[in-house]
């Protein structure tokens, strides 16, 4: 994702807005609802302070159709399921309903789903990913051979001697099934990964969280003062629209009904609705609304500042903030995603009856009961639509998350500790790594084509199943994500990665699987590079000339 320069002057209209909102529904609250306005001021003192002193923040080509068929049947589920978008299916339909078909979207919706022109229908989902890793299947993967000196004699030219790649370069391949590497280039040596930053925030959130995590968003009723509390569970994937683009396939849920969960996502208006139901049990009709925001902490602002490619980081928001009806890649954001969430609630409840006041910041307490919650899909289909699209706003969640349940701050300092620790517990090695995001925007991030390629190892290990959505995932050469619009011949549909683009930043991370059968996993990093187009070229024919035969 190629991120624009960044534009100071555009942060001072925002911040001006912001303020404005934030004391106009205050002064209203309190000339309506004056006990619950004390009531929340008297709790949450110290925060609103914080937060006025501080800043918020993917054509099949007939050649490759044919290859893939006839690897279908041997070494293609080793490297994940063949569907229109290649990404997992099996194991999730196989556990919901075994009548499902391939396809998924990643929530892209009809007309948007990232599947290039001409692109076949979506074909029925595959057997097992990686099941030939497992040893569990015959004609699965195969060990790569050992001649190192034939692949740097392959690999030299393409991206030692390379001058698009710029002054800085390192590189690695290794064999999936033993770890090995086969081909290393200042391995060691730590450069600005970018996006490619994605694959380890996706392998920490998943052994902190497990893949079948999910965020909750809930309202509370506090009692003493009857003020209704939306309390944010770092969901960015809420949505407040009526028609979630029919993302119920790509996010099937066997725990929660379509109408629970607005088709897969969790639905804001379905929360709404179910909160006024409660609420009328309880004859209640008016309430003041707040917003709770607290599960992080420290600045909503990224580094990068007010920025298209993200929203302001904050544990209430829904449809990542967006202005249009966008689900990926860069938009316009609104400048304060909690208060634009609780105010479409707002709405939402007054078309069941409840009328609401502007909503403001405050805190649930312990003593609040919940009236309703909405849950998103699973941890493991959050990381594939991370690692698809490229999605920063889920990485950010998720690193969040993982502080969380590590015992972190729940900052962007605690988030970067807190991926740091999850993979030094592993055993990865973490020498010269550093992590200020999640999302890889931040340019002071630091990654070693060792660390990649282990992450992609730790993936590939058939005893840690539940890191299986770090490889299927990632998206597949000319046909979904991020790599939907590259390799146009030669490895479409054999290559399977995690792009990374910055300003003078080009890297590439992922697998592929070799004409003769062997899984490796690559980690290609270009840095201070003048030419993103020649760049990215570069990189492509490196890992085309690992599938070539």
């Amino acid at each position: 994702m190629t991120v624009p320069e960044l534009r100071p002057w555009r942060t001072a209209g925002p911040r001006v807005a912001r303020a404005a909102g934030a004391v106009r529904p205050r002064l209203t609250r309190f000339a309506r609802t004056a006990t619950p306005w004390v009531a929340r001021f008297a709790r949450t003192t110290a925060p609103q302070l914080a937060r006025i002193t501080r800043p918020k923040t993917w054509q099949y080509t007939a050649g490759a159709a044919t290859a893939g068929l006839a690897l279908a049947a041997g070494v293609v589920t080793a490297a994940g399921p063949w569907d229109s978008t290649g990404q997992r299916t099996a194991e999730r339909d196989r556990a919901v309903a075994l009548d499902h078909t391939g396809g998924t979207d990643h929530g892209r919706g009809p007309g948007n789903s990232g599947t290039a022109p001409g692109s076949p229908r979506p074909a029925p989902s595959a057997g097992p990913v990686l099941a030939g890793l497992g040893g569990t299947t015959t004609g699965g993967v195969k060990a790569a051979p050992g001649d190192r000196a034939a692949l740097a004699d392959l690999l030299d030219p393409l991206l030692k001697d390379a001058p698009a790649l710029g002054e800085r370069r390192a590189a690695a391949v290794v064999d999936l099934t033993t770890g090995k590497r086969l081909y290393g280039l200042d391995s060691g040596t730590a450069l600005t990964p970018a996006s490619t930053t994605k694959i380890a925030t996706a392998v920490a959130a998943l052994t902190a969280l497990g893949p079948d995590h999910r965020l909750t968003t809930r309202t509370a009723l506090e009692a003493d003062t009857g003020e209704l509390v939306l309390v944010g569970g770092g969901d960015p994937t809420l949505t407040a629209r009526e028609d979630d683009g029919g993302t119920s396939r790509s996010w099937g849920s066997p725990r929660a009904s379509e109408a629970e969960s607005g088709g897969g996502l969790a639905s804001l208006r379905t929360l709404a609705e179910k909160t006024a139901a409660a609420l009328k049990k309880r004859d209640v009709r008016k309430v003041t609304l707040s917003y709770d925001t607290t599960l992080y902490a420290g600045t909503d602002l990224h580094p990068i500042g007010v920025n298209e490619n993200l929203a302001r980081v904050t544990a209430l928001m829904a449809d990542e903030g967006r202005t249009d009806d966008s689900t990926s890649g860069p938009a316009p954001r609104v400048a304060d995603p909690a208060d634009a969430a609780a105010r479409a609630f707002a709405g939402f409840l007054k078309q069941h009856g409840i009328t609401a006041s502007p909503p403001g910041p405050s805190k649930a307490t312990g003593r609040a009961a919940t009236l309703a919650t909405v849950s998103s899909p699973p941890l493991s289909a959050l990381v594939e639509r991370m690692l698809t699209n490229s999605d920063n706003d889920l990485a950010e969640a998720l690193a969040r998350h993982t502080a969380v349940a590590t015992g972190k701050r729940a900052d962007f300092a605690g988030a970067g500790a807190a991926i740091t620790a999850r993979l030094k517990q592993l055993g990865l090695p973490v020498d010269g790594a550093r992590f200020h995001d999640g999302s890889g925007l931040d340019r002071t991030d630091l990654i070693t084509p060792d660390l990649l390629t282990a992450l992609l190892t730790e993936a590939a290990d058939p005893s840690r199943p539940q890191l299986r959505p770090v490889l299927t995932g990632l998206p597949v050469a000319h046909f979904t994500g991020t790599l939907a619009g590259r390799y146009t011949d030669g490895a479409a549909g054999l290559v399977r990665a995690k792009t990374g683009t910055l300003t003078g930043v080009n890297t590439l991370a992922g697998t592929i699987t070799t004409p003769d059968g062997h899984l490796l996993g690559f980690a290609f990093l270009a840095n201070a590079t003048t030419d993103a187009w020649a760049a990215q070229s570069a990189l492509d024919r490196a890992a085309t000339t690992l599938a070539s035969p």
